[in-house]
């Protein structure tokens, strides 16, 4: 069923936005008098079409709906009248084929933008304090002197406000100069400054998957959190049998004191028969009881434990920061929000050529499809934010200058306008055949990481 699922969600979503590209290509090239024979949504023979405007373009729905393409008159694919040759792509001047090039990509972000506007908008921002809650031992950010409850507040002299312009900045920071200055606010409001190094080069590469940052440098921040507080016990289990009751508040395992509910499950020994003192409290008195541990299932996952379940998370107070934003205010916001997606997948990409970033960060069509139906399960705001990313991704990436892609094409388009004649028909099939090697290879690690993960 998932696999149903995420194909769907893929087909909506990539249709969809390769469709909003095409749109872009198709519009600019009209305003600016290209002759265009053919808009497709889809591919493969045509299901429907349409001749539309005094040029009769075809408006086609055709079977695949993985997007689209764009027709436009040109004598290199056959005779041309010779009332059209103005109108012909080969004849209109290079920087107007630059727009239409450029208009594909412009959409996509353009899409991007809107969405964004609208959700801030509707929403406003909302943003998760970034406050340590777990620091490792021996990790880069112990030896730094982070310790729970610090707030990163700038990072490099750049002010940060939510947990995300972390994670950014730091990957940043420490991919390019191997350390990242970090300003401190402790939970008594004194401040203080503190150096996070990472000196092995293989250990920043191992960083450069976003998944491993925190691993690596040895913290957590702080999310959603299960207090303490027993929210349901297990019939006849041994928290059941030890007198525990929804309700109850742990406040020690074995003499070591509890903050939330994970420190209960990390505290237990991992053998059914072993005995833990628990202390809890209940109706403003604490109580101390022996509990043997046992061995238990739970949805058909079997552990080894004392039976009790968790109340359901949730953030601290104080940890969420919500702001309400104007329609002006909104639009800034979401034009500096598309930028700085944009940037910094743009990057990782180049540090990704220069070997200091994973390839492993690379996703093929198994990973967004992935992505696609998880986001669409979790409701329409986590589809919409998903739509944004992919829309940026597909505009960053056919902007790279590979001969196939856009962004290649406005490379030739721009050397013939420098050079005043186009470039060689042997140069333009050379770069052709690299574009697509290069496309080949790309997809090809692509789809090799897609089955890595889905294998763990």
């Amino acid at each position: 069923m998932n696999v149903i699922w995420y194909a769907l969600w893929y087909i909506v979503a990539v249709g969809f936005l390769v469709i909003v590209h095409e749109f872009g290509h198709f519009w600019v090239a009209r305003r600016l008098g290209f002759k265009v024979l053919r808009f497709s949504i889809g591919f493969g023979t045509p299901l429907w079409r349409k001749a539309v405007g005094r040029d009769r373009t075809e408006i086609v729905l055709a079977p695949i709906p993985m997007g689209g393409y764009v027709k436009m008159l040109d004598e290199r694919e056959g005779p041309v009248a010779p009332a059209d040759l103005p109108r012909s792509y080969l004849r209109r001047p290079p920087w107007q084929r630059i727009l239409v090039l450029f208009a594909g990509p412009g959409f996509n972000i353009l899409f991007a933008i809107l969405v964004l506007w609208g959700m801030l908008w509707a929403n406003g921002t909302t943003s998760v304090r970034p406050v340590v809650s777990e620091v490792t031992a021996s990790s880069p950010a112990a030896r730094a002197g982070l310790v729970r409850g610090d707030e990163i507040t700038a990072i490099d002299g750049k002010r940060v406000t939510d947990q995300r312009d972390v994670l950014f900045d730091l990957l940043e920071s420490v991919l390019s100069r191997g350390s990242a200055r970090l300003a401190i606010r402790t939970p008594d409001g004194a401040s203080r400054a503190v150096t996070l190094a990472v000196s092995d080069p293989a250990q920043r590469k191992r960083l450069s998957e976003l998944s491993n940052l925190l691993a690596v440098l040895g913290f957590e921040m702080q999310g959603p959190v299960r207090p303490p507080v027993v929210g349901a016990v297990a019939p006849n289990g041994p928290a059941a049998r030890a007198g525990l009751r929804a309700g109850d508040r742990i406040v020690a395992v074995d003499g070591r004191p509890v903050h939330d509910f994970a420190d209960i499950t990390r505290d237990l020994p991992t053998k059914a028969g072993q005995t833990v003192e628990m202390s809890y409290v209940r109706s403003g008195e604490e109580h101390t009881v022996s509990i043997t541990l046992a061995q238990l299932e739970n949805q058909g996952t079997r552990y080894v434990g004392i039976g009790v379940l968790s109340t359901a998370p949730k953030f601290p107070p104080g940890l969420i920061v919500h702001r309400p934003l104007s329609p002006p205010a909104a639009l800034a916001t979401a034009v500096s929000e598309a930028w700085d997606l944009t940037a910094v997948q743009g990057r990782l990409i180049w540090r990704m050529v220069l070997g200091q970033v994973s390839l492993k960060n690379l996703s093929g069509p198994i990973g967004i499809a992935q992505y696609a139906g998880e986001s669409a399960e979790e409701g329409v705001a986590s589809f919409l934010s998903f739509l944004v990313l992919i829309s940026l991704a597909i505009a960053l990436f056919n902007l790279l200058p590979i001969p196939i892609l856009d962004g290649g094409q406005i490379v030739f388009q721009a050397a013939e306008w420098v050079k005043g004649s186009p470039l060689s028909e042997r140069t333009q099939a050379f770069g052709q055949q690299v574009g697509i090697a290069l496309l080949v290879l790309l997809l090809g690690v692509a789809i090799f990481n897609d089955v890595s993960r889905q294998f763990g």
